[in-house]
């Protein structure tokens, strides 16, 4: 059918007008949050650099990070994909939204029909001679209308557009959530990396040096200086730097492998030089804020923020099921017998009615609905409470580290300043004949183990402070 422009303006001012139903959504209150009220002092939470002001170029010293960094924003595809999910989330909040007023449709059409005259007793001739057998005709239309627009008396579809925008804004959060995420793995992957080179660096270095001290202890045991105790046990101790330096590599390689799936395939070639673990971090400190505070800047909380107000706006749209629904269906347009006389006079036709539907028995099913969003919205309460206190515990992990770190670090660079001396110490009373080759092998040990587990923790230290950055709602691109 065909609907006039009067009808059709009648319809969107209703629709305007009950737009403005009460909803029976329960109200979003924001849980509150099971934290502690502050961080521990003992971390020392203070600083002078607000995480979420700064964007990972800002933070990261290293010219060849943020480039692999730019590079696994750029062509990551779990990132890829997490952008797509938006678009998905946007298109579905757009259909949804638009129900919320009537669908106009125009229309219009031209027939030709040939009725013959016998199947219609009224016009039937009978015998008259010269009548005609049958009569053809033409109908032409225009017209617009709407269709079953339900007149959103009691929230449904209002409801149902909430929980759509919503779902769209958890998107939204949780691409971003992802985003940072990633700029903490990159940056991760990144220092292992650094380390491992380094690594494998200082166990060259130290095979190196223990080739020179096989060559002496061969030198002594053909002159017969001494037995060929110290010469073994200089071979042994060549033979634990050659098997680290192969170890190593094999790290190395699998980082590397692990840091192209992270930047979207291929390492991009021509990278800037990247600095060492000793020249990454800086005397910068950020501030840890408030535990409330995590609430407005970490995405993954304001995501799970989203869903809980999805779930809530559902509760709306499951008990406005129980109301009926009352649906307007208009039509109005122009009809004639020649298109001649379409548009004009007395030729509009038009038509106008509300339907009502109300389940009389659905065998519990609304009531079932109801229940399911009713258990939603717990599982939601559940889902945000523990975002909250992961957050919570990310942030407190990472002021921990960084405060206990910066310890292990300083007392590990003393302790190889220690074992540097007592192995230099170690060498010139052997070389003297004073102590002994067990003195040498222990010291050499124990100046190794040093140097490593000093690297190890330098990384550890830049790693903690990538991921307080992070945890802290840094790294986002900044206007």
């Amino acid at each position: 059918m065909i609907r006039s422009n009067k009808t059709i303006a009648a319809l969107a001012l209703a629709s305007t007008g009950l737009a403005g139903c009460a909803s029976m959504a329960p109200e979003h209150v924001r849980p509150h949050a099971a934290t502690a009220p502050a961080f521990d002092p003992d971390y020392r939470p203070d600083g002078e650099v607000v995480a979420s002001q700064l964007s990972y170029r800002d933070w990261f010293p290293d010219p060849r990070l943020t480039a692999l960094i730019a590079s696994a924003l750029e062509n990551n595809r779990d990132l890829l994909a997490a952008t797509a999910r938006i678009e998905q989330a946007r298109a579905r909040y757009r259909i949804q939204d638009s129900r919320e007023l009537p669908s106009v449709v125009a229309s219009g059409g031209a027939t030709r029909t040939r009725q013959p005259l016998g199947v219609n007793p009224a016009l039937d001739t009978g015998d008259v001679e010269g009548a005609p057998a049958s009569v053809t005709f033409n109908r032409f239309e225009v017209g617009v209308g709407v269709s079953s627009f339900e007149l959103d008396f009691w929230g449904r579809v209002a409801s149902l557009s909430q929980a759509a925008r919503a779902e769209y804004l958890a998107t939204v959060a949780a691409q971003r959530a992802f985003y940072l995420s990633l700029i903490a793995d990159t940056a991760t992957t990144y220092f292992e990396i650094v380390e491992t080179e380094e690594q494998i660096a200082l166990a060259q270095a130290t095979a190196e040096s223990r080739r020179e001290g096989l060559r002496i202890a061969r030198l002594r045991l053909d002159n017969g200086v001494t037995s060929a105790l110290p010469y073994r046990q200089a071979e042994t101790l060549l033979t634990q730097a050659e098997q680290q330096v192969a170890s190593e590599k094999l790290v190395l390689a699998r980082l590397r492998n692990q840091l192209a799936v992270l930047v979207g395939g291929t390492v991009p070639e021509a990278l800037p030089e990247g600095l060492a673990l000793a020249a990454q971090g800086d005397d910068r400190r950020l501030a840890a804020g408030l535990p409330s505070d995590l609430l407005l800047v970490r995405p993954d909380i304001v995501a799970a923020e989203e869903q809980l107000r999805s779930a809530r706006a559902n509760i709306g749209a499951a008990r406005a099921a129980f109301f009926p629904t009352i649906s307007l269906t208009g039509n109005a347009g122009l009809s004639s017998g020649s298109l001649d006389g379409l548009f004009s006079g007395d030729s509009l036709g038009w038509s106008f009615g509300p339907s009502i539907s109300l389940p009389i028995f659905d065998w519990g099913g609304r009531e079932a609905s109801l229940d399911l969003a009713q258990a939603l919205e717990v599982e939601q309460v559940a889902n945000y409470d523990r975002t909250v206190q992961t957050a919570f515990r990310e942030v407190s992990d990472a002021l921990a580290g960084r405060e206990y770190l910066a310890e292990q670090l300083d007392t590990l660079r003393r302790a190889v300043t220690a074992q540097e001396r007592i192995a230099r110490i170690a060498r010139l009373r052997y070389r003297e004949g004073v102590g002994s080759y067990l003195e040498v092998l222990d010291a050499e040990r124990n100046l190794f183990s040093a140097q490593q587990q000093l690297l190890t923790t330098q990384r550890a230290w830049l790693q903690n402070r990538a991921t307080l950055f992070v945890a802290l709602g840094g790294g986002f691109p900044q206007s």
